[in-house]
């Protein structure tokens, strides 16, 4: 698998945060960084689904999303 480098600069804060959690996980920073934007990336695939969908919804009378857990449960 080809992989690629992606520098960052992070603020005294999240910094710490990222090594607080690194020591307490025992992952690196890299292993962190990586599943964080990996979820936030699929974070925002979701959201742009969805707000593509949502017309398609609420022509059928989904309006919330307890509209849409009441049909399924």
């Amino acid at each position: 698998m080809k992989t690629s480098s992606l520098t960052i600069r992070l603020d005294k804060e999240l910094e710490d945060m990222l090594n607080k959690i690194s020591r307490q996980s025992g992952r690196t920073r890299s292993e962190i960084a990586r599943d964080a934007l990996r979820r936030q990336l699929r974070l925002a695939s979701f959201e742009e689904i969805r707000k593509r969908m949502m017309p398609f919804a609420e022509a059928r009378g989904y309006l919330t999303d307890e509209d849409i857990f009441s049909k399924i449960s």
